[in-house]
């Protein structure tokens, strides 16, 4: 994959992270876990005392995930984007393999990234039977 294919695609992570109108763009993290025909994205907005988890749309950036994926050259390929806001700007982590616990749980992996960006801050989760609670 090229670096202006790379820059493309994650321009357009930036851009479906920014429909979020609720909440500004800065301060949000995106963690998501990629691999063949799978995508598990979580969306969080540091909103100074607390973090909030925005549910992603799926649709939408999952594929947007997935292409960024899919555009990569070679066997060694990322399974993990770690895509901080801050600043007015992106910083992007790709893991690999090799760099992951195999062991670890999904979710637990999930909150070691939260804790490694937000410190020990509490993460407000939309009350799952408010339909109003989504993005969609």
């Amino acid at each position: 994959m090229s670096n202006t294919d790379t820059e493309r695609l994650l321009d357009r992570v930036s851009q479906l992270l920014a429909e979020d109108k609720e909440y500004p763009l800065e301060g949000t993290l995106l963690h998501a876990e990629v691999r063949r025909n799978s995508v598990s994205p979580s969306i969080f907005k540091d909103r100074g005392n607390q973090i909030v988890y925005r549910s992603p749309d799926l649709n939408r950036l999952g594929d947007a995930l997935l292409d960024l994926w899919e555009a990569q050259e070679g066997e060694d390929r990322w399974e993990e984007l770690q895509y901080l806001v801050k600043d007015g700007r992106f910083e992007v982590t790709f893991v690999y393999p090799e760099d992951l616990d195999p062991d670890e749980m999904s979710l637990d992996r999930r909150d070691k990234v939260l804790k490694q960006y937000f410190g020990d801050k509490p993460v407000v989760y939309p009350d799952w039977d408010d339909e109003d609670s989504f993005v969609y």
